[in-house]
Order: C-alpha cells, then sequence, then structure tokens
C-alpha cells in the first residue's frame, strides 16, 4: 500500500492539531442525522447525482442545529449513474450547472440558519478535475469565491492561484495507489470496511491534510465515523469542522 500522504506539491500544509471530518450526505443512502451527530463538515448532495431540495432543507437545519459545516457537493448531471461517470461537458454547461447547484444550496442553507462554507466536487466530477483544467476552471468559475475541498491536482492549483482557500483531505475508507491516486471501486479491496483499521489511517492522514473523509453511501459509514473521531480525539487533534 502506498504512503497514505500523497507525495503531489501542496500549497500548503497543516500546522496545527485541528481537523475536519467530513462524510457525504443528503444522498438517500445513509443515516443524515446519524452522521450529523459525528462528522464536523457535511458535503451536501446539491440534486444532480442524489438528493432533493427537500432533503438538503433537512440535512441543512440539523447542521445548524449541531454546529456541523455546510459545503456543496457538486457533480455531473447524471442520477441514473450516481455521478460516477466522467461526462464531456462544455465548459459554458458545467460553470452554470455547478452554480445552479450552489445557488439552491445557499438558499436553503441560509434559509436553515447557516451558509454554504466550501465546495467540494463529487465522484467522477472530483476525479475529473485533478486533471482537467477546463473543467477545473468551470468548477471554479461556477462557484464564486468559496474554499475548495479535495487532493492535490489541477483544480486545488488553479484555485489556490487564484486567492481562494483551499483544503486538503485524505480518505482513510479508501486504498491509494502508488501514484498517491485514490484506486478504482472496481479494483479488489478498494474499499476498506474494517473500522478499527479506518481509525487508524484517520488518525496517519491527520498530520499532512486538513480534513479525513468519510464516504457516506457505504455501510458501516456512521460506525466508521465514530471510531474515526474517537481516534483522532485520543490522538489529541481537536476536530472542527471547515
Amino acid at each position: 500500500m502506498a504512503d497514505l500522504s500523497p507525495d503531489d506539491p501542496r500549497p500548503s500544509t497543516p500546522t496545527s492539531r485541528s481537523i475536519d471530518l467530513n462524510a457525504d450526505l443528503g444522498e438517500e443512502v445513509t443515516d443524515d442525522a446519524a452522521l450529523l451527530t459525528v462528522v464536523s463538515s457535511a458535503n451536501v448532495a446539491c440534486g444532480y447525482h442524489a438528493g432533493s431540495a427537500a432533503i438538503m432543507r433537512a440535512v441543512c437545519e440539523q447542521a445548524a442545529e449541531v454546529g456541523v459545516s455546510v459545503g456543496a457537493q457538486v457533480s455531473y448531471a447524471d442520477r441514473p449513474n450516481f455521478g460516477r461517470v466522467a461526462l464531456d461537458v462544455a465548459y459554458e454547461i458545467l460553470r452554470e450547472q455547478v452554480a445552479h447547484q450552489v445557488g439552491v444550496l445557499t438558499e436553503i442553507a441560509r434559509a436553515a440558519g447557516t451558509d454554504v462554507r466550501y465546495l467540494k466536487p463529487h465522484g467522477a466530477l472530483y476525479h475529473r478535475v485533478l486533471d482537467d483544467e477546463e473543467q477545473a476552471a468551470a468548477v471554479l468559475a461556477g462557484s464564486g469565491a468559496l474554499p475548495v475541498l479535495g487532493m492535490p491536482g489541477v483544480l486545488l492549483d488553479q484555485a489556490y492561484g487564484a486567492g481562494r482557500l483551499v483544503h486538503l483531505e485524505g480518505f482513510p475508507d479508501r486504498a491509494y495507489g502508488d501514484d498517491g491516486r485514490l484506486v478504482g471501486r472496481d479494483q479488489p479491496d478498494a474499499v476498506l470496511d474494517d473500522s478499527v483499521e479506518i481509525a487508524r489511517r484517520a488518525v496517519v492522514l491527520a498530520g499532512s491534510v486538513h480534513s479525513v473523509c468519510l464516504h457516506g453511501d457505504t455501510p458501516g459509514a456512521v460506525a466508521h465515523a465514530r471510531a474515526c473521531r474517537e481516534s483522532l480525539e485520543a490522538a489529541g487533534f481537536q476536530v472542527r469542522g471547515l
């Protein structure tokens, strides 16, 4: 297994003993209410790969109540494939799709008493903008000045170059390849399911990233999140939202 800390040049390196614990919510496949009692940031599906206005509202209302930060999880417009198939979308169209998703969630979040604090692409779009300069630029252009959460790559480089705040994240519940990227879900052992091992990896990652991400759509996501939070706090990290 590769080193959990990617070797790519980073725009910044975490220096404090604080760490964010984020998860994907509002996707209709997990226990959002339970996860919101554990995580510190919620990547909320904006309706293009999953979710609805009603679900966004419910997640934002609880997040506001418990003090969890809300982020816009933007995606390709591809609900049948859960946003996990890369699409060739023209710059102007992708920019407007991102702007629409961020705008809808922002309106809902503010009505719930909170706000959208950051942007994070979902699924195939997340991986595409690690290398695709045009799609990365479209995502940034459609998302205003929001801070950006992601792995090292083109999107974070462009965001940093534009003066935007960037947050590095790592994935304790996913296997990494030798290139520092996530192993494809179609590969053996790409998704981990042992809470103890996931929590151990979360502590390792916490020294080199700003946020640790757990996939809310995996079985046992709540148990994994609880194990990670307990281990991070036991290791002396303060878990707080972005």
